[in-house]
């Protein structure tokens, strides 16, 4: 669920140490996951249709059709390896029966899914080439009464505390933004606004600004090492010499640390079609 680590590199992509990284971000987050899919499921009635766009590893799939126990979801992603490992994950977690996949990319052409009375899109809208686009079509998905619930981050999670580790953190994540720019990436969008041009009823718009404190539980460290391990080849030619070796170091050298924090923002959304 959940990222410009997000579910994928283009709408379904994900490396392994990506897709790592999206189930640490869901254990370590759970509280905050758990109250937008009960916010989710408040939105709906009774036998919901939800339709989960850039499904990824499955999180939001697995948690939407536990939450709901009469809800069909269908799980959409580009990538059906990725979608291989959410049947299984469905099946073992008992809801594999209300669960289908559909492989698309969001960017190309759509097979039939609605309608639907929920659309979840969870950390997968900024990678959109042309959101507006992809809006417009989720209208048509949704059903009149329906909604559409957006949830985005505005960057990577933060981790370190010390203030060299803070400075080196904030380089990394200022060449992050940058890169983001530069290959066209949505983040930051007010998507309230997006979604009321697409023809929504802007219902809900919630920030949540999450921070855990240390001591953190070995998922939360293993999550700070995996984000910082996916960020070092990526500032490589961006840092200098030292700074990446600086990067590096604090990856290799987190299980040893007592002072790491966990915070990062989410945006949520919801749009209701008239």
């Amino acid at each position: 669920m959940a990222h410009e680590h997000g579910h994928h590199h283009k709408h379904g992509q994900p490396s392994g140490d990506l897709a790592e990284i999206l189930d640490l971000d869901a254990e370590v987050l759970r509280d905050y996951y758990a109250e937008v899919i009960g916010w989710a499921g408040s939105l709906v009635g009774d036998r919901p249709r939800i339709v989960d766009l850039g499904a990824g590893t499955g999180v939001g799939t697995i948690a939407l059709a536990r939450h709901l126990p009469t809800a069909e979801v269908t799980a959409v992603d580009m990538d059906e390896e990725m979608l291989a490992g959410l049947r299984h994950r469905a099946g073992a977690a008992g809801v594999g029966d209300r669960v289908r996949t559909v492989r698309a990319d969001l960017d190309g052409d759509w097979p039939a899914l609605g309608p639907a009375d929920l659309v979840w899109a969870s950390a997968s809208m900024h990678h959109l080439a042309d959101p507006a686009r992809t809006l417009a079509r989720v209208h048509d998905v949704v059903r009149p009464g329906g909604a559409f619930m957006i949830s985005e981050l505005d960057a990577f999670p933060r981790f370190l505390t010390d203030p060299a580790g803070v400075a080196l953190e904030q380089r990394a994540h200022d060449e992050l933004a940058l890169m983001r720019r530069e290959h066209g990436m949505h983040m930051g969008e007010d998507w309230g606004a997006l979604l009321k041009t697409a023809g929504f009823a802007l219902e809900g718009e919630r920030r949540f600004d999450i921070e855990l404190r240390p001591p953190l539980p070995a998922s939360a460290l293993r999550y700070a090492q995996a984000t910082l391990q996916r960020t070092v080849p990526r500032m490589v030619g961006r840092l200098s010499a030292d700074e990446v070796a600086g990067l590096t170091a604090y990856a290799e050298n987190l299980a040893d640390r007592d002072d790491l924090v966990v915070r990062s923002t989410r945006m949520v959304w919801i749009g209701r079609r008239p």
